[in-house]
């Protein structure tokens, strides 16, 4: 019997209507355009504003859509991992809610925390629960309702982002398609850099920490700018090396979508030109687990069977890693 590998067989996303644009935050805070385009590469990002909807709303439409391309019902997904850092509450799971919300009624599901890494690690979880061999058909979904932790009085991170969500489905291949390695990384010197303070078992809510703002990102912008493009780069090299491939074997980069600048250092390390990095930053910002999944979503039509493609992201904690799969359809 040959192999069992987890092939991505669909794909879905789901973006909100509202859009926040650089023009916007010049009347919120002390921006303008120029400075945020040339230092991230942004332009505008969307934001889920109505009252009352949290992340699971943005991940469930993300399911739906994928299970209408791949013509599928709900009832026949056995697993939903959800990437996430704002979840609708700390428990029930995000996962559990979204599964409500489709009708996934035969499948469990959890939450995974890595930051803008939890996508990867949500793929990488998935694949090994197709590879077993015990389960047909895993959702993984990055969803983050980002504006829900945003302090739209800080300049320095009020500018990176947006809300989004977007899905794929792991399904058991024997041809050699779908998830072929991973290289998964996490470094706890990140957590003075990059975080949100309050709300934990560290330091629970409390009126004091409302007031001071600790419900927020925190982000000390040129250290995780620092850490990030040595990450993202090297992790992304050290995984093509060790498939004996280089730049010319890759047809796409679909790197985490941070910073342009974070980008196109990545895609330089790996000898890759411009034409063959996916980049959605411009529309929608940084959507912490839902980049990378938005870009395939937004490519899907672009992929080619058989198309190499490196998956690649750098995350608060510090977490990182890259991907290597081989598009299957």
């Amino acid at each position: 019997m040959n192999k069992i590998t987890a092939a991505i067989t669909a794909v879905g996303g789901y973006v909100p209507e509202t859009k926040l644009t650089n023009a916007d935050l010049e009347k919120m805070v002390e921006t303008n355009d120029e400075w945020i385009r040339t230092r991230t590469g942004i332009s505008e990002r969307r934001i889920l504003n109505e009252p009352g909807k949290a992340t699971s709303d943005l991940g469930a439409p993300a399911i739906q859509n994928l299970l209408k391309k791949r013509g599928i019902e709900a009832s026949e997904i056995d697993c939903i991992i959800c990437a996430t850092v704002t979840p609708d509450m700390f428990f029930p799971a995000t996962a559990n809610l979204i599964a409500h919300k489709v009708g996934a009624t035969n499948a469990f599901g959890f939450d995974l925390s890595a930051a803008c890494s939890g996508f990867l690690y949500a793929v990488t979880t998935g694949a090994s629960f197709i590879e077993s061999g015990r389960y047909n058909k895993v959702i993984v979904v990055g969803a983050d309702k980002m504006s829900s932790i945003v302090d739209y009085t800080d300049r320095n991170t009020c500018v990176l982002f947006g809300d989004a969500a977007a899905a794929i489905l792991l399904e058991p291949d024997t041809d050699g398609y779908g998830i072929q390695d991973s290289i998964l990384k996490c470094d706890g010197i990140g957590a003075d850099y990059l975080y949100m303070r309050a709300g934990g078992s560290l330091k629970p809510s409390s009126v004091e920490t409302v007031l001071a703002k600790e419900h927020y990102i925190f982000q000390e912008g040129k250290t995780v700018f620092k850490f990030a493009v040595k990450g993202m780069a090297d992790v992304s090299a050290e995984l093509l090396e060790r498939n004996n491939l280089t730049g010319e074997d890759i047809a796409w980069l679909v790197p985490h979508q941070a910073n342009l600048r974070i980008i196109d250092a990545t895609a330089d390390r790996m000898g890759l030109t411009k034409e063959k990095v996916m980049i959605n930053i411009q529309k929608y910002g940084n959507t912490t687990a839902a980049t990378i999944p938005l870009c395939l979503w937004e490519w899907e039509n672009q992929l080619k069977k058989g198309d190499k493609i490196v998956l690649a992201a750098f995350g608060g904690g510090f977490t990182w890693g890259a991907t290597l799969v081989k598009w299957a359809y």
